[in-house]
C-alpha cells in the first residue's frame, strides 16, 4: 500500500462507524480508477462534516457542485449490503 493510500485512508475514519465503512471500502475498492480530479473532490469530502457528509450519503441533501454530486452518486453506488 502506498503511503498517499495508507494517508488517504487515515482521513477516513471518522467520528461515524457507517461513513468509516463506506469511505474505506470505496478507497479500498474504487478511488484508484477515478479520474485525479475526482481524486481532489473524494479529498474535499473528507474536509466536510460528518453530518454533512452523512446527509449526502443517505439523500437529505445534495451537493450544489453537479461534479461533486456526481461523485457522491458514485459513492452511494458503492455501499456495500452488510453480510
Amino acid at each position: 500500500m502506498s503511503a498517499d493510500i495508507a494517508r488517504l485512508r487515515w482521513r477516513c475514519r471518522r467520528g461515524m462507524r457507517e461513513l468509516d465503512a463506506v469511505l474505506l471500502a470505496f478507497v479500498d475498492d474504487s478511488f484508484a480508477a477515478l479520474t485525479d480530479a475526482d481524486k481532489e473532490r473524494f479529498a474535499g469530502l473528507l474536509k466536510l462534516p460528518d453530518p454533512e457528509l452523512y446527509g449526502y450519503l443517505v439523500r437529505r441533501h445534495e451537493p450544489d457542485d453537479p461534479e461533486l454530486a456526481r461523485l457522491v452518486d458514485r459513492l452511494r453506488g458503492s455501499i456495500r449490503p452488510p453480510a
